[in-house]
This record gives C-alpha cells, structure tokens and sequence, in this order.
C-alpha cells in the first residue's frame, strides 16, 4: 500500500515532553557532523556512515520546485513522485501569511528540505531544528505540513474510482480546527479532483470525528486497504503450473505439489509448499500462507481481479512475476519449465543439529537456556532465554514495563520417543516412510499420516510418566488452566523457521484432558503440511522430534504478532503489529483482516494501516477450551500507548536475540482491574537466511 511509503525515513523522534518537539535523526547528525559532536545514543540513522553536511547545496529557484495552486494533472506529474501504484506530493502552509506550496516531491524529499532549506535559508542546527519540528505539534508555530496521495481505480463501493487524499505525519497531532484550516485552502487551491482527508494514525483518527460540522470528507487506511486492486507481499519469480482453486475448496481437500503457483479464492489457514501464491482477498501479511510463502523466497500477491485476468492460464505452465510496483503473469517456455525445475532440484537443503534423546528432567523455563534447543525445541528454550535474560522474575526496565513471560516447564524429546517405543509405533514410522507411494502418491500419504497420528493420540501415556507430568505440573503452576504447545528440533533452524506447522492445545483444566493434549502436540509432528513442508526443505522426517511446552493460560483480551521490521515500508526504525481480540490465532490463521499498526520507535508515530473486521473472537472457557464472543464494538485494540509498550518490550527482546536480523514476537493483552498486563508467549526468527 503505497500510502504507507510516502513518509521518508527517519523522519522524527520525541525530544521531551516539555519541549513538546520531534526531531529528526537524520538531520541531527547532519548538524554533528558539521559541529564534530558525536550523535546522542540510541539514535538510529541511515546516513551515519557519511553524513550529508547542512551547507549542501540548495536547488536554484524556479517555479519546478513548487507551485502556487494545482489546477490541472500536467502540473501534478511535475510536481508528484509516482510510487508502486500511487501518485505522492507534499504541501506545505504557512500560517502567518496563509500561503501555500505544492512542493516538488522529486527535488525535496523531506518537508525539512523545502521549508528549512529552501524557504527559511537557515542552518541546521539543533535549535533551530527544535524549533522547525514544533510544527508536528498541537500548536503550531508556523507551518502545516502535508501530504497528497492520488490513488488510480481502487475499487470503492463496488465502483472503481481513482481516489485523492490528503494527510499528515502519524505523529503530527493536528487538531481538528488545523485540518479544516488545511482542508478550506486545498479546496481554493487544488482543483485537479476533490481531497479526501486520510487520518494515518489513532489520534488523528479521534479528531477525524470533528471534522462532521465542518462537513469534510475523510477516508481511513482500512477502507483504502480493502479497496486496493493489488499488493505484493513477497517480490519474486516463479515457473509453475497455474491452479485457480475454486472458492467452495475446503482446506482437508487441498492438494498442491511445489511446481504449482496457486491461484486462491478462499482464506486458508496453511497450505503444503507451492511455487507462487495469489489470493483475491486481503489478509494480514503476517498469516500462516503469508509467511509460508516469505520461507519460501515464493512470490506472492493479492490480486482482486485475478480469476478474470488469468483465467485462460489455468492448467498451463506460466511465468509469475511479483514486484513492488505490480505484477506480471504470461505462458512459459518449455525450456524456462525446464530450466526452473533443475534449480528446484539442485537447492541446499537444510541442516539438522543432532537432537539429545538423553535428557529426562522436567524443567521450569527458568532453568533452561538456548542452548537446551537440542533437549527441549526452539520455542521452549528461546522462551527460557527470555526469562533467564530478565531475572528477577518482571524485572522493570527504565520505561516501567516489565517483560512478562507465563510461568511453563518443558517435556523433553525423549518423553515422546519412549511413547512411540512402548506402543510398537517405531516400525510402522519406519515402513511408512520406506514406501515409495510416501513420496509417489498424494492421496496415500495423507491416509497413512492421520492413521499415525490417531494411533500416537489413541496410544496410552505410561502411568509414571503422566503422573510425574501432572505433579510437575501441581507444583509448579498450582494445577492451574494451561496451554499445551509444541517445540520441535525441526523449526527455527537455519534457512527453515518451520512456523504454524505443529499443534498447540490452548486452556487445559485437567489431567485427562492434559495426556490428550500431550499427544495431539506428539501427533502433530506428522501433521500432512508438516510432513510436506519438511520435505521441501530437505530435512529427514526420521530425525524429527517434539518437545512440549506446558505452560500458564493467560485469559487474553487481545493478542497478536510484532515483526521487529517494517513489512510495509521497509523502514529500519519501524516495527509491524498485528492484532485481533481474544486468542492469537486467528492472527496467523489469515480468515480475516487483523488490525494492522507500523510502529517507529525512532519516534513513538503509530500508524493505522487497518482495523480487524472480525465481529467475534476466541476466548478461554472457565469449563477448558474455547469459547466465540463477540468483539468490543468501535475499539481499537492497539492504542498509541499500547504500541509504544509492545515496542519497548520488542526492543529488549532484540537485545537479548541479538544475532537475529528480524524477530517474530507472540504476545498476548490481558487487562486486569482496567490496566493493561502484556505478556510474550513466543519469539523466533522471521525469515532465517540461509
């Protein structure tokens, strides 16, 4: 969504309170290269290396660096940057003589250029650049400074339209009488086609409410997200065989190969390894497909017309390409068929670490590390990291907001592999995996994987064994409501993050229903996506163990996932959160829109990219289990306050995963006695590089 890249990076950070000023990073060490002080800490730029000193040189005048008034589309392409599927300029007000600027977009790129630079002609230097970004604020000292946004046939009300919009920054906190101010000199002054106002972020969006009197009209992310006619999630190329799923295919009667590029009408929790996905309806890019199709380096984009448009490809090898600025799709040569297939064929495959079937214990979090992952699974030990990391137990960092883990012990491999061996499943694994129709034949395969998972779930957990589970378990967690989750050697790994493939038991009362959940989670290590994932990355389904995490049910308010990077935009200060009320995982299920939030810790700005459209949500029964409910009506779940705390909290976390790139994050919200408690249940590398 190219709304979401028009705001350049590093644009400002929050100074003081007091001050009530944004600065941004960029420009100050600007100013500290040409004064020789070193930046202050924590402040993330891109032009450390070699700064850009503020005596640069200005562009000469000329009327085609701004304009007056914009009255015909000629002067807007001089003036606009086209990017991905939008059009983009500034506008800049001055408040004092009430004049405007339409600003070159493709001479300035941040406001600071034009007006610092180019209007005032004064130097960069700290207080002056104070006294610039007070504009950002409520009250302004002399500028309003904007954004337009020509957005060609989105599809709106079921009519296809092109759509112009005005905003500004995320942290800009514009009151509502500065918008209509706004509003009443782009209407004097742009004529091209009539301007929407587009709040990019929660406040903006309260003082959006104010604008009724003042009879404007406004736009949100979310309605401008729906109606988009394309976006890429994951740029690529791919040689297949097109599928166009029908959109009454149910998930059980799925069947892909990894040479085929799928074409999906319906919202699937998972599929088995493909070569190029395209979906018509939106999901959050943070779902299972999403990032099944990022794991696999596999281009993958919505498409709304893309039955129509591909039709007559289906069943045909083709070309898929994806982009950030659009996509293309065309038959294939036999020779690139054939080239692509050699490729496939020749890809590294993924290293397993020798897994300890040696350990025995039953370990609470705190006393297990990373470096347990070869006893009891990724999850499990890098949640242990986390926890020993933070001792004492919620340790409060300078923002006052402790890093919360639940309390939870792990099962090590070796419990599971005693189960198989004492109910002669070994040597059924064994033939299962040794027949040529495992690999042959799609249909058999399935069969033989839920014949063994019902008789590892059917199968009876050794009376020892349970009994010293469920006292573990008394003790330690006083007997309490838990989840029942999976931790494999087979995910995290390098090339492999394995996410969403294994089972997790969620809001267990007692102990038979705990022995159940033990063995659906065993079970699930040979669940049929699970199976064909493996096989695509080339790891040995025979070396494959599980471990269980058993640990405290949080009753969630709400819950999501943060990726410590900008999916959107590609902004390093940037962080995206996705979230939905009550249990996560519908989150990554992708049934539904998750509300969506880019987070720049550079500056504490929130931007609104959608809102969850889910009337219902998942919570913990008092009975076990799960219950629907409907969702609070008109909240948002991320407020600008609870974006800041999740941030703060990811970016201890990357401290202490500090060899990770990017970060996946689990969290959930519980709201005790109207304060809000956050608690991080999971953290794993986002896309593990090979």
């Amino acid at each position: 969504m190219q709304h979401f890249k028009l705001f350049v990076l590093l644009l400002l950070f929050c100074i003081s309170h007091a001050q009530a000023g944004r600065m941004n990073p960029a420009l100050m060490v600007e100013d500290m290269a040409v004064n020789k002080v070193a930046p202050p800490a924590g402040i993330m730029c891109r032009d450390c290396a070699e700064p850009k000193l503020a005596n640069k040189p200005l562009p000469a005048s000329s009327s085609r660096v701004w304009q007056p008034e914009v009255h015909d589309l000629a002067t807007w392409q001089q003036l606009s940057k086209p990017m991905r599927d939008t059009e983009y300029s500034k506008f800049v007000i001055d408040l004092k003589t009430n004049k405007i600027y339409f600003v070159d977009s493709n001479v300035f790129t941040l406001h600071a250029d034009f007006v610092v630079d180019y209007l005032q002609k004064i130097p960069r230097s700290r207080a002056n650049m104070l006294a610039y970004n007070r504009n950002y604020s409520t009250q302004k000292p002399q500028y309003i400074l904007g954004y337009l946004t020509h957005y060609p046939k989105l599809n709106l009300n079921n009519i296809t339209q092109d759509l112009w919009t005005y905003s500004f920054w995320e942290g800009d906190t514009i009151t509502a009488k500065d918008i209509s101010r706004a509003h009443k000199r782009l209407q004097q002054t742009f004529t091209v086609a009539p301007l929407v106002f587009r709040p990019d972020s929660s406040a903006q969006e309260q003082e959006a409410k104010q604008l009724k009197p003042f009879k404007i009209a406004t736009i949100n992310n979310n309605q401008i997200y729906q109606a988009l006619p394309y976006q890429a999630f994951n740029t690529g190329s791919a040689i297949g065989r097109l599928v166009i799923v029908s959109p009454s295919s149910k998930i059980e009667n799925l069947s892909f190969n990894e040479y085929d590029i799928v074409l999906l009408q319906s919202s699937y929790p998972d599929i088995s390894p493909v070569a190029g996905v395209i979906t018509t309806q939106f999901s959050t890019p943070l779902s299972h497909v999403n990032l099944r199709a990022s794991a696999w380096g596999i281009p993958n984009a919505t498409i709304k017309n893309a039955v129509q448009e591909f039709k007559k490809l289906d069943g045909k090898q083709v070309a898929y390409e994806v982009t950030e600025a659009g996509y293309t799709m065309r038959e294939a040569t036999a020779d690139e068929v054939a080239q692509h297939q050699k490729a496939k064929l020749e890809k590294a495959k993924v290293v397993m670490p020798e897994a300890d079937l040696s350990a025995a214990a039953l370990l609470s979090l705190k006393e297990i590390s990373a470096k347990d992952a070869n006893k009891y699974g990724a999850k499990t030990s890098n949640l242990g990291e986390m926890v020993r990391a933070k001792l004492p137990m919620n340790v409060q960092d300078g923002f006052g907001v402790p890093l919360n883990i639940p309390d939870g012990f792990g099962i090590p491999f070796s419990y599971y592999v005693v189960h198989i061996k004492n109910n002669q499943l070994e040597a059924i694994i064994q033939a299962m995996l040794a027949n040529p129709k495992f690999m042959q034949d799609a249909s058999w395969r399935k069969a033989s994987l839920e014949a063994l998972r019902l008789s590892i779930t059917k199968a009876p957990i050794a009376p020892e064994t349970l009994k010293k589970i469920a006292a573990q378990w008394q003790r330690q967690l006083g007997g309490k409501g838990v989840f029942v989750r999976s931790s494999t050697n087979a995910e995290d790994l390098k090339g492999f993050n394995g996410a969403g493939l294994y089972d997790t038991v969620p809001n267990v009362k007692d102990e038979k229903a705990l022995e159940a959940a033990i063995k659906q989670v065993w079970a699930s290590v040979w669940n049929l996506r699970a199976v064909e994932e493996r096989a695509h990355f080339g790891i040995p389904h025979d070396q494959v163990y599980p471990a269980v995490l058993i640990q405290t049910a949080v009753n969630a308010a709400a819950a999501g996932v943060l990726l410590t990077a900008d999916i959107w935009g590609h902004q390093p200060t940037t962080y995206t959160m996705n979230a939905k009320w009550g249990l996560g995982m519908r989150v990554v299920e992708g049934q539904k829109v998750a509300e969506q939030i880019l987070f720049d810790f550079s500056n504490d700005g929130t931007r609104v990219i959608s809102r969850s459209d889910e009337s219902t949500m998942l919570v913990a029964s008092p009975q076990g289990g799960m219950v629907e409910k409907p969702v609070p009506k008109g909240e948002a779940i991320l407020t600008e306050k609870r974006a800041k705390v999740l941030g703060v909290l990811a970016k201890r976390v990357t401290k202490i995963f500090n060899q990770v790139d990017v970060l996946d994050i689990e969290w959930v919200l519980e709201t005790k006695d109207g304060k809000d408690v956050f608690w991080l249940v999971q953290a794993r590398p986002y896309v593990v590089k090979k």
